[in-house]
């Protein structure tokens, strides 16, 4: 457990089935996944990828959030999707969420990578502010009239780095 904002903050692998269900319901039911048209099924196949790690974000049990990792491809150590219920935003369970998901990536990886919705202005801000600096922009990748923006972390080049053991 770790205190963020006197929240008791723990964070798990998924373990159960019904914590699928839960999650998907937060995400297709808040943003930026609405205007990104994620819906509910999309939402069950982005949560149900075996090749991924899901991790929860729950505070007395309860989930208020969770992280998305893809830990192989061009782009290791991707975080898919951070999302937290919006009832707990702004307590810093995302930041308390992405110093877990980078922890567990620079064990493995020297690099972090990320989008962003361009019009996701508040993710933006708390992004910059954890040190992620914008390496490119796909205009019109999810939806028309908006961009995502790739993000980058990064301890050292790769040709630098020594796996943790």
């Amino acid at each position: 457990m770790k205190m963020e904002n006197h929240i008791a903050i723990e964070i798990r692998k998924l373990e159960q089935p019904h914590e699928i269900a839960e999650c998907v319901r937060m995400m297709a039911g808040s943003e930026p996944w609405i205007t990104l048209k994620r819906d509910y099924d999309a939402s069950v196949a982005t949560l149900a990828d075996p090749s991924k790690e899901l991790y929860l974000a729950t505070v007395d049990n309860e989930i208020v959030g969770f992280v998305i990792l893809d830990m192989h491809g061009a782009f290791v150590g991707y975080i898919q999707t951070v999302c937290v219920a919006p009832p707990w935003r702004s307590k810093g369970i995302g930041s308390r969420i992405l110093a877990f998901a980078e922890e567990r990536i620079f064990s493995d990886t020297p690099n972090v990578f990320m989008c962003v919705s361009s019009f996701n202005e508040r993710a933006q801000r708390l992004y910059e502010r954890l040190g992620y600096k914008v390496v490119g922009v796909l205009r019109e990748y999810i939806i028309k009239g908006q961009s995502e923006i790739m993000l980058r972390k990064t301890i050292s080049p790769l040709s630098e780095f020594k796996k943790r053991i």
